[in-house]
């Protein structure tokens, strides 16, 4: 056959077997070469495309580290194993079967080994990109599945890897991001930065958009002074998160105990489930204040139930500062005994008198449960009085007159133990103040 045809069969030019004699010759080939040489023919048939171009072709071989592409080109396109998709290490097969139609990216047209070089990832990228602008551009969500858990966070497979941060991942800080392997998910795009290749998406933006209506309704429904059950859900320097069952309130940390609490994880850890009193609901702000306080035993309620001004009382000193000093008196009670009050001599300073540490009994002088103030005195203690009813016990029913005051009766010798913790603070205080060692068998009122 001449250089100059292309044999082609066709249809319309087949002849039936029965028509054939001998001597007569029939065209079976159609000259369509139009003047051109058989080489100028192939090379119109091929591709013309740059480095940077998006080619469509066909999967003709799958290996395990790379995939043959037929582009139309003089030779198959080949695509690397890293350059298959955006997932890490992963098997080709997994990816792309024989016979898929796939578009790729022309990394370089031949390399030194003479190869046309492709990228399905990165044709894949560049789509996505132009997808992912329109979507942000509109306000809309992006879906994938999540394929790693990263440093900080989640990355989710949107035709590019976008970075999901676990503070991000649900309404409240998911510790444990294992699970969400595999998981699609819905997230709204809140940073976009082709530059840096930067995607930072948001499935909390998205729950909070679509539970919207139901937060609304939940905060609605939810009232100031209302005793809820929640689950500490998280734990900060400034208080705890709540999940009253839907939305997380704040106990701060002046809010979490009576007491003092130098650290909110002092009183609480997550996963406690707690009952806690709400303060305040912001609906323009959708913030709900709680009070963990609130639902227990107020300590300056119950002291001032139980004691009475004139009272003794046994207690510890906390403070000392230039008008006086402080003196726990019951666990998260605190009374001032004004210098004036500290003994019956002039008093320059307290230390002259008391040390930080110092256990000693005191006499209520004033009680102010409105502003959490309670009056003591060191002094008018010395005088005795009624002792608090529960000091009693320890000095025994046989110790009080009919009133209360203390009247029982020690023996003081060197050999002398008392019997309790109380009666000795009670024989040490008799001792300083009275400055006398009482004889044996005699009769003391306090």
């Amino acid at each position: 056959m001449s250089g100059k045809k292309v044999t082609r069969l066709m249809s319309e030019t087949a002849v039936p077997s029965e028509e054939f004699s001998e001597g007569t010759a029939r065209a079976i080939a159609v000259d369509d070469l139009e003047g051109i040489s058989l080489d100028d023919a192939i090379e119109r048939t091929i591709v013309e495309f740059e480095d940077g171009d998006i080619v469509h072709g066909r999967v003709v071989k799958v290996d395990k580290d790379e995939v043959l592409l037929d582009i139309g080109y003089k030779s198959e396109g080949v695509i690397p194993v890293r350059e298959l998709s955006i997932r890490q290490d992963v098997d080709p097969s997994e990816i792309v079967s024989l016979g898929d139609e796939v578009e790729a990216l022309v990394l370089q047209k031949e390399d030194k080994e003479g190869r046309l070089l492709l990228s399905k990832k990165r044709a894949q990228y560049e789509r996505a990109w132009g997808n992912i602008e329109k979507i942000k551009e509109e306000n809309g969500m992006v879906k994938g599945p999540v394929i790693e858990v990263v440093k900080g966070g989640l990355i989710v497979d949107i035709g590019l890897r976008g970075f999901l941060p676990a503070s991000l991942v649900e309404l409240r800080r998911v510790r444990d991001l294992q699970p969400y392997i595999g998981k699609e998910v819905e997230a709204k795009i809140i940073e976009l930065d082709k530059n840096r290749n930067n995607v930072v998406l948001s499935r909390r933006a998205w729950l909070e958009e679509t539970q919207r209506e139901q937060r609304e309704e939940f905060l609605e429904n939810l009232k100031p002074g209302e005793v809820r059950k929640g689950v500490v859900s998280s734990i900060v320097n400034f208080g705890v998160f709540i999940d009253l069952g839907g939305m997380d309130g704040l106990v701060h940390v002046s809010e979490l105990s009576w007491k003092h609490v130098d650290h909110p994880s002092s009183v609480v850890s997550v996963g406690d489930e707690v009952m806690v009193r709400v303060l305040d609901v912001d609906l323009d702000k959708e913030r709900i204040s709680l009070s963990l306080k609130a639902t227990q035993s107020d300590p300056w309620q119950d002291f001032a139930s139980a004691h009475k001004i004139g009272e003794l009382v046994y207690g510890r000193v906390t403070k000392l500062v230039p008008f006086g000093c402080f003196i726990q008196v019951a666990e998260g009670i605190e009374g001032l005994v004004h210098i004036s009050e500290m003994d019956v001599h002039h008093v320059e300073l307290p230390d002259q008198v008391v040390s930080v540490g110092d256990e000693l009994w005191v006499k209520i002088i004033d009680i102010d449960l409105q502003r959490r103030r309670i009056s003591l005195s060191i002094k008018q203690a010395q005088e005795g009085g009624e002792v608090a009813a529960e000091y009693r016990e320890a000095f025994g029913e046989h110790q009080y007159d009919a009133e209360g005051n203390y009247v029982g009766t020690y023996a003081y010798t060197t050999e002398f133990e008392p019997e309790t913790e109380a009666q000795a603070a009670w024989a040490e205080e008799f001792q300083l103040n009275h400055g006398e060692t009482p004889v044996e068998e005699s009769n003391t009122e306090a």
